[in-house]
């Protein structure tokens, strides 16, 4: 059905899954109007790619998930936007956003209390790597362990996340 790429296919898409994949996205971006710019680009580049999408290897969800935490991080990452990051004017009373932070709000996807049941080291790998949007030679160096440790760390803690989720 999605394949033949017609409006009622793209329709349903949007419809079933616009709203996670905007908590996604709001999860690694804090302007809401960057976060619809990106949602669209995500809708364009699925529709784009729909036929690489092949059901054997996970979800449909998952495959749309990836897509559209990749562009939050492309975004966050790119130039234009650390730019416009620099030129943005300081509120009247920067006091009042001292105490906010932008976490993501993965309880929506039930993924909190699976999260929560790995081991402190792999918690953290997880929340930097895939919520916070570092690299792992980001990850690295800010917790001065070897490369190949964190590697080894976030794929044992997907394994053993994938394992909870089934």
């Amino acid at each position: 059905m999605l394949q033949e790429r017609s409006d009622h296919s793209f329709s349903y898409l949007y419809d079933n899954y616009s709203g996670a994949l905007f908590g996604v996205i709001k999860s690694i971006i804090a302007d809401e109007e960057t976060v619809r710019d990106v949602l669209q680009e995500v809708f364009i580049n699925i529709w784009k790619k729909i036929d690489t999408y092949d059901p054997g290897k996970g979800r449909l969800f998952t495959w749309m998930l990836n897509i559209a935490r990749n562009a939050g991080i492309d975004k966050i990452r790119s130039r234009s936007y650390r730019d416009g990051l620099k030129n943005q004017p300081l509120p009247n009373d920067v006091n009042t956003y001292a105490n906010q932070s932008v976490k993501p709000i993965i309880d929506d996807y039930g993924l909190r209390k699976q999260i929560n049941r790995l081991r402190q080291e792999q918690k953290i790998l997880i929340e930097l790597s895939y919520f916070q949007g570092f690299t792992h030679e980001e990850i690295a160096r800010s917790l001065s362990i070897p490369l190949g440790t964190v590697k080894t760390r976030i794929r044992s803690a997907l394994i053993e996340l994938r394992t909870m989720v089934r």
